[in-house]
C-alpha cells in the first residue's frame, strides 16, 4: 500500500490506485509492492523509540512544575501535548530522512534487476552507497526540509487528538480502555496523514529530484511548480491510501506503546500525567 501511494505521488502516468496495482503486479509481481520496505521494518523500532521517547520528556519537561502544584490525576494541557509532538517530530527527522530517502527511491524503481542497465539500486545497503557516492552525505538527506516541514506540525496533530480523544473515553479517574486506545490511536493517524499528505507529495517529489523524477530546485519550487503543472488535487495524492492504511496501524502502535508503558511503570499513562 505504501509504494503505490508513493508511486502515485511521484509519478504521473497512472489513472488512479487501481491502475497503479495493476500494472505494478503484471510488471513487477507480488514483490513489487514490498520494495524498499527492508529498511524501515529494521529501522521502525529506533525511529518509534526516538519519536514517543522525546515525546514523553518533552512532556515530562513542560508540565514539571504541575508535579509540584497539583495532585496526582490532573492531566497534561493540551497546549503541552502538542508542543511536544511537535518536538518529537523534529527530533525524529535525523533518524527517518535517511530512511525515507532509501525507501522512496527503492520505491520507484520499476526496472527489472534481471535487465542488463535497468534498475540501478541493486538492495537498501547498495541504494545509500550510491547516493552517498555521488552526492555525499548531504544526499542522504535529500527533501529533509519538506520532512520536517512535514513532521514538525502532524506530530503535534498526532498526539493532541490521541490525548483528547482518550479522554474524551475514558471515565475520570479511571485508566484508558483497550477501545479508547485503539479508537483514540486510529483517529490520530488519519488526523495527522491528513494534514501531511501535501507536504508527504513535496517531500517525496524532491527525494526523487535527479533520481528519474524531475529536478526540483528547492521546497518552494516543488511547490509551485507541482500546482502550476497537476493543480490543487496534486496535494491530495495518496491522502485515501494513507487514511485507510493510518488507522489500524496507529492504533496498534499507540496500543502497543501504552502496554509497554504500563508494564513497566504502575502508574496508568493515557493519560492521567500529573
Amino acid at each position: 500500500m505504501d509504494t503505490v501511494k508513493v508511486r502515485l505521488q511521484t509519478q504521473s502516468t497512472y489513472k488512479g490506485i487501481f491502475d497503479c496495482v495493476v500494472r505494478t503486479y503484471r510488471h513487477e509481481g507480488f514483490h513489487g509492492f514490498f520494495k524498499g520496505m527492508a529498511f524501515p521494518v529494521f529501522s521502525v523500532a529506533v525511529s518509534n523509540s526516538v519519536t514517543f521517547g522525546s515525546y514523553s520528556n518533552a512532556l515530562d519537561y513542560l508540565t514539571q512544575s504541575q508535579h509540584r502544584e497539583h495532585d496526582q490525576g490532573n492531566k497534561a494541557p493540551l497546549w503541552a501535548v502538542f508542543t511536544a509532538g511537535c518536538f518529537s517530530g523534529g527530533i525524529q527527522v535525523l533518524v527517518t530522512a535517511p530512511v525515507d530517502l532509501v525507501k522512496v527511491r527503492l520505491q520507484n524503481q520499476t526496472a527489472s534487476r534481471s535487465v542488463a542497465g535497468g534498475a540501478k539500486y541493486r538492495s537498501p545497503m547498495h541504494c545509500v552507497a550510491v547516493i552517498f557516492r555521488e552526492d555525499g552525505a548531504r544526499g542522504l538527506f535529500r527533501g529533509a526540509l519538506a520532512l520536517t516541514l512535514r513532521d514538525i506540525p502532524c506530530y503535534g496533530l498526532y498526539f493532541l487528538p490521541y490525548e483528547f480523544t482518550c479522554r474524551m473515553l475514558t471515565e475520570k479517574g479511571k485508566q484508558s480502555s483497550t477501545y479508547a486506545i485503539l479508537m483514540a490511536g486510529g483517529i490520530a493517524g488519519v488526523v495527522a496523514w491528513a494534514c501531511a499528505t501535501p507536504m508527504d507529495i513535496v517531500k517525496a517529489r524532491l527525494q526523487m529530484s535527479g533520481a528519474g523524477g524531475r529536478v526540483y530546485s528547492g521546497t518552494l519550487h516543488c511547490i509551485t511548480a507541482s500546482l502550476q503543472e497537476e493543480g490543487i488535487r496534486v496535494f491530495f495524492k495518496g491522502l485515501l491510501l494513507n487514511s485507510v492504511r493510518a488507522f489500524p496501524v496507529n492504533a496498534v502502535t499507540f496500543l502497543s506503546y501504552e502496554t509497554l508503558i504500563r508494564s513497566m511503570a504502575a502508574s496508568p499513562t493515557c493519560f492521567a500525567r500529573d
